[in-house]
């Protein structure tokens, strides 16, 4: 028997791939050298190791710590510890890799989660070791107290400024310019488009409708692009129009988000500050004029914002149950759900429906308007102006009849499915359709009390005037479905109704979506 010796080969030592962060947060000369002499610092150090290889010296300059998505190399260390190219981090300290204690903790925890710790070389703090966390945590508090500082001292030295009037505006508002000393100076052009469009406003116009003016005549934005609702609805409100600037509109809190001030910290108004385009009378009669619209039209304002984030909210109602449909945000997108579905699938089966789908829905809708005013508007204009008082006062007491039979009809319902004589599936089915009817009973009930109020021909008239000079609508606006849509009902998930505020209900079909 022969034996062969099989020599033991040597293992092979795995090198661990090392990558190192740098960061400055300014972009002046020596802040260069610096950053210069840390990758250098870095390089040399991985190269002393030779199980160590160097996998990227990432770097950021001329970025404050406190944004870590606005740092390009931050982002790329971290894309690379994702992809598998890194094994282990090494940095200067806990306030050069972020300032804020949420951030940096969260960006160890992930770095933790793909085993790869980080080493902090001036607090001498390795957090692969567990015991390091609660000492992170303490001294990366301490990190965002000096940069809080840091920012204090920079906001201290705006505020002044503010103060005494002297703060210059990064972004000149549509109208102005810069003389070649850098001050602000009424651009000729754009400063007409401006009185244009508060002349309008002040005799009656909508902003959409200034909006579809202005590109009618081919006018352009600041930018080359088409005007909206919102654009011109924010040169209405802008006071710098009438020479005035009001400083810190917004304010950055302590986990450096930006809100609306609403008297959370001092802000500034400068009168006279620059020359105006259009008097403050003038600005002030549209000011007027705007809270009149809001008022008439029950927009609550809440911290800046309406009380109704989103046009839809609180007045889309199922068809089902009856209950108000809740804005989801869905991997494919916005949807609208229904909250008895939400809550209990049994108890409601109204599947969602999209955003897009509604919004695309109403444009159909407004456009078949716009086309068929003529069949649709006016023959439904002329019956409100011809309906009789004691008609109405008939119409009523009749619908009345009929919701107290529909609810005499639910009675027997419920005892029948007691008794057992009904199952769910069909109790439910029944009960349905006597809610649906009943809703539309309700519905009509309205409508006469409105039309005799004249509520519903005011209205009407409105939109019949509206239709008649419109454009086709191309995308989906916010401020007319305001203004002529009361609510949805979603009668299956394929067929809603724009209840409007004129006293009609005109269904559309809309497209499903899959979750």
């Amino acid at each position: 028997m022969k034996i062969k010796k099989i020599e033991a080969q040597p293992a092979v030592v795995k090198k661990l791939r090392v990558a190192a962060y740098c960061r400055v947060s300014t972009e002046n000369e020596d802040q260069k050298e610096s950053l210069e002499a840390q990758r250098e610092h870095y390089e040399s150090w991985i190269r002393m190791h030779d199980d160590w290889e160097c996998a990227g010296v990432f770097y950021d300059f001329g970025i404050s710590g406190t944004k870590a998505d606005a740092r390009e190399g931050l982002q790329a260390l971290l894309y690379a510890c994702r992809t598998g190219s890194v094994d282990y981090v090494l940095t200067k300290s806990i306030s050069r890799f972020s300032r804020n204690t949420s951030d940096c903790l969260s960006l160890v925890r992930e770095l933790l989660s793909y085993n790869i710790p980080i080493y902090f070389e001036k607090e001498n703090i390795d957090t692969g070791s567990m015991e390091s966390e609660l000492i992170l945590s303490v001294l990366s508090s301490m990190a965002q107290s000096e940069s809080e500082s840091i920012s204090k001292n920079v906001k201290w030295s705006v505020k002044k400024r503010m103060e005494e009037g002297t703060f210059v505006f990064g972004y000149l508002p549509y109208g102005y310019t810069k003389d070649a000393a850098g001050n602000m100076v009424i651009d000729p052009v754009e400063s007409e488009i401006v009185r244009l469009i508060f002349d309008l406003a002040l005799n009656g116009m909508g902003t959409y409708k200034i909006a579809q003016l202005l590109d009618k005549r081919k006018v352009p934005t600041r930018k080359g692009g088409k005007w909206s609702g919102s654009t011109v609805k924010g040169i209405l409100v802008n006071e710098k129009y009438y020479g005035a600037a009001a400083f810190q509109k917004t304010y950055t809190d302590s986990n450096f988000r930006r809100h609306n001030n609403h008297g959370e910290v001092d802000s500034f108004i400068a009168e006279d500050h620059h020359e105006a385009i259009i008097s403050k009378e003038l600005f002030d009669r549209v000011q007027v004029m705007i809270q009149k619209h809001i008022d008439e039209h029950g927009i609550v304002k809440d911290m800046g914002k309406y009380h109704n984030k989103y046009p839809f909210s609180g007045i889309i109602i199922c068809g089902e149950c009856g209950g108000k449909f809740k804005r989801q945000t869905q991997s494919g997108g916005i949807a609208w759900a229904c909250s008895t579905h939400l809550y209990n699938k049994d108890a409601c089966s109204m599947m969602f429906i999209k955003d897009e789908a509604i919004k695309a829905a109403f444009v159909t809708m407004m456009n078949k308007l716009i086309f068929g005013c003529k069949q649709v508007l006016v023959p439904y204009y002329d019956a409100l102006r011809l309906a009789d008082t004691d008609e109405s006062l008939q119409g009523i007491l009749d619908l009345k009849n009929e919701l107290q039979r529909n609810s005499d009809r639910k009675n027997d319902l419920r005892k029948l499915r007691v008794k057992g004589f009904l199952d769910a599936a069909m109790y439910n089915q029944e009960l349905r359709r006597v809610e649906m009817e009943s809703e539309e009973i309700r519905a009509k009930m309205k409508c006469i009390d409105r039309a005799g109020e004249n509520g519903d021909i005011k209205e009407t008239k409105k939109l019949l005037h509206f239709a008649e000079s419109a454009e086709m609508l191309t995308e989906f606006s916010d401020e007319l479905f305001t203004e002529y849509v009361d609510s949805i009902i979603v009668y299956t998930r394929t067929c809603i109704g724009f209840r409007l505020r004129c006293g009609l209900t005109l269904k559309e079909e809309v497209c499903t979506g899959t979750r």
